[in-house]
This record gives structure tokens, C-alpha cells and sequence, in this order.
């Protein structure tokens, strides 16, 4: 049978892949493996062999080729190294903390034919793994001096930096490099235990002579550490030793990548004060206001505590847990405010802060004091006004901040996760950071009155110390009419609300006919009648009384006669209309005709109460009745009244 040729796509991304594909019909797709294999169930097992065995020669010779394109690809990219020599090297090697720094000042002189346009800096392998900051500076001018990573063919295992010079060096002539360096987690301590009274001794490793590819003429070494207290080192003569200091050199004529193994095993109590993860989260909004807030988990990595902890001794004894953290400074911007620290208990009283002209600086102090292999973590927190952090013109925006900021002297961050949380609506995000990162895929963030979310940039990098503590730029769009988005939410949220009470309130929602309804509004206009006409027939009972006043001061009965004629006129047709309203009314509402009527009876004994009390006072008047008699028949008549005019009180209030 025949096999079409094959077309055999690799693809390298750190992790092998490869892909098989007919030319001339689907015949396998997708990743070449005994699954996709298995589909071949309508080929017999002999063509079946022989298009496994076809592509596998296939692939064994592409595999060839391709590892001689890489072979060459390198071999292109390696760098030679150009005919100079090192006049003069000077180190200075500082493990009083936790971190090897090392300053070089080299003094390079240019031996060949050709102008030397770039310099090697190598770095030995035992440290590159331990390496976390590289810079290179031009001499006493301090200007800064790009390097980037090459590989060597002399010098496989080591790491090479490029330093590029701003103008060739000819030749005979020197040009002064100075290149810092600064090494983490590289001095152990020796030993790894000890107990609480001990005082800490480590040990640093090392070589007496600058590890480079060019011949040095002349070099010397000084090395600073934290106490003068030196149990030993490996001594190569010349050498001197001054308090804390030893001073090595000057060491002449030394051949390319020469080492001579340097040890020193000293006293150094100073904080082993490791940052193992700060996760930094900067909310920017054009409100006027950034939020920061870091979550910082530390480790002490020094000498781990043998034995248990005496709070009594670490008290009483001034150098018992000398190597201990009892507390550290952190430094905040100056215009910070709101300032906050605490861990998962709550807030962390025993801290101070301290607000100087160019800085805040806060003393914290964490509930116990950290020995080595102890650990905590905390969350510390502050605003920052816009205005001295982000930048606009128009629509464009730029925020310039620092992508790690201080958290105490000689740090050592393991890992930095920084998000920086832009306000909705953001868009075209460009980032400019002072050094090389990771940045993660992006995400949006939700909080109150978002609708979109608002996008998040995440970048993360490792092995950090003092000198990444530099800033970033991050440019996005932001048109300006888009700070009115919460603003309005805010205001249809408040008038969906008010229109919802509204027609709550307007509208009749019980579960009802409407002929029930229409009933319940009638009976509603039949009470209100109702009571106009018996508050016209209130007030003839004020003038009732008014008259039997009248009576007793005047004694003119006649008077009276008249006026009690008019009164009972009208108290009649009032009555008489209400009794039309109960006749009107018991039809469709028996209910309310009932109260009504009990409404009419009160009112009648009340009106009976009235005429025989104005009868007894005609009596009185006219010296037909005695006064204690009267006065009898007026308490009866006070308590009567007031009885009848409490039901009648109680019948209004049901209409």
C-alpha cells in the first residue's frame, strides 16, 4: 500500500511536543501516542509496523538536524574573550548582616589590536544560584552601564555577564568598572543549633582571588564583618587582620579563573531576617486615594533555637537570645496615612510609629521574639494620596510607584507577588519595570458599585534584596467620564427604590373583587357623612350647656324655653338624617347600619340625659326643688353623660 509522506511539526517550549499530521487526508491528528494509534483500527498490523517504523526514522533524523541548528545557534551566540587585562582589582567584601555584598572596582586595560567594546564579569558557580543583584557602573562617574547575560565556552559553569562600555577602549588605555554584586542566603551558620544563651557563629566561603577571565596584575580583598570576634580563617599570606576586618593582598600576577579557597568562620549576631513570601496589593483610584496593603510572612533563618524557650531568662539576662528579633523598622513613605498593622489575632499594639520629614518610620514588634527556625506573618497597611504617585494627560494615565518598598535593613524577600488593582474601566495597560519579572495572566477584581471588575495586573518574581527596591511605570487609559459610573449607580439605585416604595404604597395588592372593593370605598364615604352629622349634633350639646348656664346665673326660664325649642329643632333633623343613611346603608353594609344604630341609641339617652337635667334646674329655679336634692340629680347626671359619651367615643372610632 502506499504511504503518503508525513509532515512532522516540533515545537519547543522548554517542555517536548510534536505534532503528526497527513498531507493528503486526516490520517493521524493531534499528539502522536498509543491512543491516537489505537484509531488506526482499519489499517492491518503489517501497514500499521511499517508507518510506526517509517516515522520513526523520520523523527530520529529530524532530531539530528535539529539538535546541530541549536549546536550552531550557540556556537554563534558565544562571546570571545577580547584581549584585556586587569591593571588593578580591589574587593570589598561586607558579610556583617546576612547578605554578601561585594563592591569591585576593576581598572581594565585594553592589550590588543582592536578597541574593546564590552567587558566579562564572571561569577564563580558555587554562588550564581545565590546571586540577586548585578549592577555595573562607568568609574568614578557613577553612570550606569548595561549587562546582560552570555554564555562562555571557556567557562561553561559559571555565569557570565556583558557589560557593554559607552565607547571602545583603545588600545594602552584603562577604563575603571565598578561592578556590585549581592548574594543571598550564602553564609550558614556554624553550627546550625544552639541554645538560647549562645551566641551565633557562621561561615563564609569564598576565594582569595577575583574570579574573571582575564589576568589579574594586582588585587587585594578586605573583608567587613559584624563582630571582631574571629574563631579562624584560611590564611594566605599577605594578610592582616584590624579589629573586624581582615584585609588580604596584594596578591600580583594571577592567572585567568584562579581560586584559592577563602573560609571564615565568625561571630555574627545580627537579624537572620528572611522574608519567605509579601504579597503587595496597590488599589489605585482616581477618587484621590491609593489603598497598599502587604501581607508579609518572615522566617528567621539563622542558628535554630536547641531546647526550649525561658521567657524568665530572656528578661533577666541581657545576652540571653542575643541573636534573636526582638523587633525590626520598617520605613514608609512620608505621605502615608491610615496606618494599620496586625496579624491573625488582630491589631498589634506594641508597635510605634514615627513620622519624620522625608519618611514614616514604624517600629514593629511582633508578639514574641523570633529565634531561629521561628516564623510569623503579618499584614501591615496604609493610604497614599494620588497626587504624588499617578501622572495624567487627558485620558492617559501613568502610575509610578515602587515595586517593593522597604521592610526592614538588609532584606531578603524569597518571593514578591505584587498586584496592582486599576479602577473599572481601564484599558491599553503598558508596564515598565526597573528589572526583569514575571507577569501572570490578568484579572479582574470586584467591589462595590463594579459592574465590569476591575482589571489586575499580577507580577511576581525571586530572591530579592535592598537594591530591587525601585519603581515601576504602568500606563492605561481612563476616560474621564467614567468616574461618574458610581456616582449613577448610586443615584438609580436610590430612585429604583423611592419608584418601588411609590408604587408599593399607591397600589392595592390584597387578594380581593373589586366589587369588594368598590364596597369598601362606599362604606368609607358613608362613615365619613356619618360622623359630620353627629359632630354638628356635638356641637348643639355645647350650646346645651352653654344655656343651662345661662340658666342657673340668670334664672330667665323663658329664655331658656326658646333656645331649648332651637335646639331641639335641630338635634331632630340631624338625627333624621342619619336614620336615612342607616336605611340606605343596611342593604349592602348590615354591619356598619348596626353601629350606626347603636351609634343612634347613645345618642338618644344622651340627648334624655340633657332635657331631664335642664328639668330639674327649671325646678330649682323656680323654688320648686331643694338644693341638696339638685345637687343629688347633678352628680347623677355628670356620671351618666360621661358613661354615654365613652361608648359613643368607642362606636366613632369603628367607622
Amino acid at each position: 500500500m502506499f504511504l503518503p509522506a508525513v509532515d512532522i511539526r516540533i515545537r519547543i517550549t522548554g517542555v517536548k511536543s510534536w505534532k503528526v499530521k497527513n498531507k493528503s487526508r486526516a490520517f493521524w491528528s493531534g499528539q502522536f501516542n498509543v491512543s491516537n494509534a489505537l484509531l488506526l483500527s482499519t489499517v492491518s498490523s503489517a501497514q500499521y509496523s511499517f508507518c510506526v517504523a517509517y516515522t520513526k526514522v523520520r523523527m530520529r533524523a529530524l532530531n539530528v538536524a535539529l539538535f546541530l541548528c541549536c549546536l550552531g545557534v550557540a556556537i554563534c551566540q558565544q562571546v570571545e574573550v577580547e584581549p584585556l587585562v586587569i591593571q588593578h582589582a580591589e574587593r570589598t567584601i561586607d558579610i556583617s548582616s546576612q547578605l554578601v555584598q561585594i563592591s569591585h572596582k576593576l581598572k581594565i586595560e585594553n592589550t590588543g589590536a582592536t578597541g574593546g567594546k564590552y567587558v566579562l564579569f564572571t561569577v564563580e558557580p558555587q554562588l550564581k544560584s545565590h546571586l540577586s543583584f548585578f549592577g555595573a557602573t562607568l568609574g568614578k562617574e557613577g553612570k550606569g552601564l548595561r549587562s546582560t547575560i552570555v554564555p562562555l565556552n571557556s567557562l561553561t559553569s559559571a555565569l557570565t555577564y556583558r557589560i557593554e562600555l559607552p565607547t571602545p577602549v583603545t588600545k594602552g588605555k584603562t577604563v575603571d568598572v565598578e561592578v556590585e554584586t549581592v548574594y543571598t542566603r550564602y553564609i550558614e551558620p556554624f553550627p546550625t543549633e544552639i541554645s538560647q544563651k549562645d551566641k551565633q557563629l557562621v561561615k563564609y566561603v569564598g576565594s582569595h582571588y577575583l574570579y574573571s577571565p582575564y589576568k589579574v596584575v594586582k588585587q587585594t580583598t578586605k573583608i567587613s564583618m559584624a563582630s571582631k570576634n574571629i574563631e579562624s580563617f584560611t590564611k594566605l599570606k599577605p594578610f592582616s587582620q584590624s579589629d573586624s576586618s581582615l584585609t588580604f593582598g596584594p596578591y600580583e600576577n594571577i592567572a585567568p579563573t584562579s581560586v584559592s579557597e577563602l573560609t571564615v568562620h565568625y561571630e555574627n549576631n545580627s537579624p537572620f531576617l528572611t522574608v519567605t513570601k509579601l504579597e503587595r496589593v496597590i488599589e489605585v483610584s482616581h477618587w484621590g486615594n491609593i489603598a497598599v496593603e502587604e501581607k508579609i510572612e518572615i522566617l528567621h533563618t539563622g542558628a535554630k533555637l536547641k531546647g526550649s524557650f525561658s521567657r524568665f531568662d530572656y528578661q533577666r539576662e541581657p545576652n540571653s537570645g542575643i541573636s534573636s528579633i526582638k523587633a525590626f523598622k520598617t520605613i514608609l513613605p512620608a505621605a502615608a496615612r491610615d496606618v494599620y498593622y496586625r496579624d491573625d489575632i488582630g491589631n498589634i499594639s506594641t508597635s510605634n510609629m514615627y513620622v519624620k520629614h522625608d519618611s514614616v518610620e514604624l517600629t514593629l514588634r511582633p508578639r514574641f521574639p523570633l529565634f531561629g527556625g521561628w516564623k510569623t506573618r503579618y499584614v501591615i497597611g496604609y493610604n497614599l494620596p494620588s497626587y504624588e504617585y499617578l501622572f495624567a494627560d487627558g485620558s492617559q494615565y501613568a502610575l509610578k510607584m515602587r515595586l517593593l518598598d522597604h521592610v526592614f535593613d538588609t532584606l531578603v524577600v524569597d518571593e514578591l507577588v505584587v498586584k496592582i488593582i486599576l479602577p473599572e474601566g481601564s484599558s491599553d495597560l503598558k508596564l515598565k519595570t526597573p528589572y526583569e519579572v514575571r507577569q501572570l495572566p490578568r484579572t479582574l477584581h470586584f467591589t462595590y458599585l463594579d459592574v465590569t471588575g476591575r482589571p489586575v495586573i499580577t507580577l511576581t518574581k525571586r530572591n530579592l534584596v535592598e537594591n530591587h527596591i525601585q519603581d515601576f511605570t504602568l500606563e492605561y487609559n481612563f476616560p474621564r467620564v467614567y468616574m461618574l459610573r458610581e456616582p449613577l449607580v448610586v443615584i438609580l439605585a436610590f430612585l429604583v427604590l423611592f419608584v418601588t416604595v411609590l408604587i408599593y404604597v399607591r397600589l392595592d395588592f390584597s387578594i380581593s373583587s373589586s366589587k369588594a372593593a368598590a364596597s369598601k370605598g362606599g362604606n368609607s364615604a358613608v362613615s365619613e357623612t356619618v360622623l359630620r352629622r353627629h359632630g354638628k349634633r356635638a356641637g348643639l350639646y355645647e350650646t346645651f350647656d352653654t344655656q343651662l348656664s345661662k340658666l342657673k346665673a340668670n334664672k330667665d326660664a323663658s329664655a331658656y324655653q326658646a333656645a331649648l325649642k332651637n335646639l331641639t329643632q335641630d338635634h331632630k333633623a340631624e338625627t333624621q338624617a342619619i336614620n336615612d343613611i342607616i336605611t340606605k346603608t343596611r342593604p349592602e353594609s348590615p354591619e356598619l347600619a348596626d353601629s350606626i344604630t347603636e351609634l343612634q341609641k347613645l345618642d338618644r339617652g344622651f340627648w334624655e340625659v340633657y332635657i331631664q337635667y335642664g328639668q330639674s334646674l327649671e325646678k330649682l329655679v323656680a323654688g320648686k326643688m331643694a338644693r341638696p336634692q339638685f345637687l343629688e340629680q347633678d352628680n347623677q347626671f355628670n356620671t351618666k353623660r360621661d358613661e354615654l359619651a365613652e361608648k359613643i367615643n368607642k362606636i366613632i372610632k369603628t367607622l
